[in-house]
């Protein structure tokens, strides 16, 4: 094994600076001209993720095998063997990443992704960029969560075990006040559904508000709550249009009118919306797509598309979609509710979605129960559900058979939204761009494709779409701005034949 600091030398650059000559030579292989965002900058929050959240989080997976042992399917003395070599799998895993370790290629478990995964590693090998201080910083990231659900494949009793479950029903339990002011909200909205049908002004200034609520609604993501407590949470639960005026001003690159101006055109179009974390955030990206079809014109049907393994802590599985909707009608999950009229919206609403899943109006582009993390080995190849948990960026989805199939079920889309800043680093390639770059430009060959929207607080190093000389002001003002989550952005790209 290398020594910690291997590979993890002083800080290059800032993540503010523009790359220099000299490190032209750390290119990503997708993207060439820009070195990618990586840990070996000890200044960027690649490095902080590395040498510190990422140790947390691996505690938590080994936590949530011990409490697993305790109660239920995994109290038998089988079971609990079998967790005890978990454990024990988890903990050199974490030792490996705290020593700067080689990365392994990962076995085959008859999973998704692993000839994808293996041949990016043997570039980077070729590199000698294949340990967890010098690759970069979103293959590995990605690395990490494939490689924890292969040691979970390759259990007898623990396949489907989602060790980030626990989590992520605690936090939604934590956000009542987030799920009732929406409820009531929309609950609103039915009395003055004639009133919207004929005041457009009126839709476009609800139809901007909801896409702010969207947005902030990615606030809430469990992997970067590592070291806050549950109290914290409240102060990520305000949505509404008060809330949204209070935080325009944090909102760095603004495409609204755009893409009003795109909406308003079509009519029972399909929306497509690329999900990031579960809980409130799930819970505001079903607000925004009951909004847009049963208030507007302009969608009849909305196609979610979630995780088909446990993946950076609190993205959506099939799992998760269907337990939010049990959540909604469990009396008291949210604890005591401000009125028994709230309760009882939250129930009407929970309604309301659970009959458009019946009748397909809502779906997920992966069935339940065929999600690896599920049942391992039953994912539906033919739609190209795996292809979110792969390393690839997007823009290189057509180099890839299962990025070709996500393609194809994106088609004749009405609007593509991708969700948090997974989403948007693997749209613009998690390179070191210059602040000033084009959002168009950095998603390379999805622009123009399908009307394509990007919702993300931002939570990572990488940031496109600012006027210039931007970035250099913010970072007078917050050295943070990049990824406190405080600070967000809404990219629109317009483009593709859209279906009616």
């Amino acid at each position: 094994m290398s020594n910690e600091n291997d590979g993890a030398p002083p800080t290059q650059a800032t993540p503010q600076a523009e790359p220099r000559e000299s490190e032209q030579l750390q290119y990503s292989p997708e993207y060439p001209h820009y070195p990618p965002c990586s840990p070996r900058d000890r200044a960027s929050f690649a490095y902080e993720t590395v040498s510190k959240r990422w140790p947390v989080i691996l505690t938590q997976v080994i936590d949530a095998i011990y409490r697993a042992c305790d109660s239920g399917t995994y109290a038998t003395p089988e079971a609990e063997e079998e967790g005890k070599e978990l454990i024990r799998k988890v903990g050199k895993l974490k030792y490996n990443i705290s020593r700067n370790a080689i990365m392994e290629p990962i076995e085959d478990d008859g999973g998704a992704n692993i000839e994808l995964y293996n041949s990016m590693l043997s570039f980077l090998e070729l590199q000698q960029q294949n340990m967890w201080f010098t690759a970069p910083w979103l293959y590995a990231e990605c690395y990490l969560y494939r490689h924890l659900r292969t040691t979970f494949a390759f259990s007898k009793h623990w396949k489907a075990f989602d060790p980030f479950r626990g989590q992520k029903e605690r936090a939604f339990k934590e956000m009542g006040k987030g799920v009732y002011d929406l409820a009531e909200m929309m609950h609103k909205l039915d009395t003055e559904k004639e009133d919207l049908d004929i005041n457009e002004q009126a839709l476009e200034v609800l139809f901007s508000d909801m896409i702010q609520m969207c947005l902030w609604g990615n606030t809430v993501d469990l992997s970067l709550l590592t070291s806050l407590d549950v109290d914290h949470l409240a102060q990520l639960q305000q949505v509404g249009a008060a809330a949204n005026s209070a935080r325009s001003d944090l909102i760095l690159r603004n495409d609204t009118d755009a893409l009003w101006t795109h909406v308003r055109q079509i009519k029972n179009a399909r929306l497509d919306i690329v999900l990031d974390n579960s809980g409130l955030e799930l819970f505001t990206d079903m607000v925004l797509a009951d909004f847009l079809v049963t208030h507007t014109p302009f969608f009849s049907e909305v196609v979610f598309h979630p995780k088909t393994i446990p993946w950076f802590v609190s993205d959506v599985m099939p799992a998760d979609f269907f337990s939010l909707l049990s959540a909604m009608t469990t009396p008291h999950y949210f604890g005591q509710a401000p009125s028994p009229s709230h309760e009882q919206y939250v129930t009407s609403l929970a309604t309301r979605w659970q009959s458009y899943v019946d009748c397909g109006v809502f779906r997920l582009s992966s069935p339940p129960g065929q999600a690896e993390g599920e049942h391992m080995g039953e994912v539906v190849q033919e739609n190209g559900v795996d292809w979110w948990v792969g390393p690839g960026v997007y823009g290189l989805m057509d180099e890839n058979e299962d990025g070709i199939r996500a393609l194809e079920a994106l088609r004749g889309s009405g609007l593509v939204v991708f969700k948090g800043d997974l989403n948007f680093r693997k749209l613009t390639a998690d390179v070191r761009w210059p602040p000033h770059t084009q959002f168009d430009q950095a998603i390379g060959t999805l622009a123009g494709r399908f009307p394509l929207l990007a919702l993300r607080t931002n939570k990572a190093d990488v940031i496109v779409g600012l006027r210039e000389g931007f970035a250099q002001e913010l970072d007078q003002k917050d050295k943070d701005w990049r990824w406190s989550g405080k600070y967000g952005l809404i990219c629109f790209c317009p483009g593709g034949t859209v279906a009616h």
